[in-house]
């Protein structure tokens, strides 16, 4: 986890604010909707990766 902490400055400033506004949401969600958030979010970027690969593989 500790070599993620650096891409944040590999984000745009418009996904800089997008972050910001999801962690102040998160403080107000209960661990079970905090949860199921990220099961989704990783289930959509695993669906990304899917796409990449494939749009790699057949590029």
């Amino acid at each position: 986890m500790e070599e993620l902490k650096g891409l944040s400055g590999n984000l745009t400033l418009e996904q800089q604010f997008q972050l910001h506004r999801i962690k102040t949401q998160l403080r107000e969600w209960s661990q079970e909707e905090a949860q199921d958030y990220v099961v989704e979010i990783t289930r959509q970027m695993m669906i990304k990766d899917n796409l990449v690969k494939h749009l790699l593989k057949n590029a």
